[in-house]
């Protein structure tokens, strides 16, 4: 005699990956929308520069115009003889830079690059127009 017993039917299993795929699409969507706020702020108020004397800023501080020109406390120099100019000043590892605002920042970074500023601690300075005349 052979027993039959019921035929058992599988379990189901849950299928999680459109689950995922929501959640992934949800915080794709997230990051796009509150990305576009902060892209379209005209709320940023940048520093000012204005004319500053010298014996106030750090030394030695390197001045980048709008135009490109440098400046190495405040005596014109080129980018080629700034080792020398360095080294003349008995400057150590560290350099300040100041760049005009209004400059683009390809400038600023074509100016880190250069090979003249390799060996070097650069510091970013910024000059607030309240207190300067």
């Amino acid at each position: 005699m052979t027993l039959r017993l019921p035929h058992r039917n599988r379990l189901l299993a849950m299928d999680v990956s459109l689950a995922i795929v929501n959640i992934v699409l949800l915080l794709i969507f997230f990051f796009v929308v509150t990305g576009q706020d902060a892209r379209q702020s005209d709320e940023l108020d940048l520093s000012e520069t204005r004319h500053l004397p010298l014996d106030r800023l750090p030394s030695p501080i390197l001045v980048i115009d709008r135009q490109g020109e440098w400046a190495l406390d405040g005596a014109p120099i080129t980018p080629d003889l700034l080792p020398v100019a360095l080294e003349r000043q008995g400057a150590q590892d560290q350099l300040y830079l100041i760049i005009d605002r209004a400059a683009p920042a390809s400038q600023l970074i074509a100016a880190l690059n250069r090979q003249e500023l390799a060996g070097f601690d650069i510091r970013l300075v910024t000059l607030h127009g309240d207190g300067a005349e």
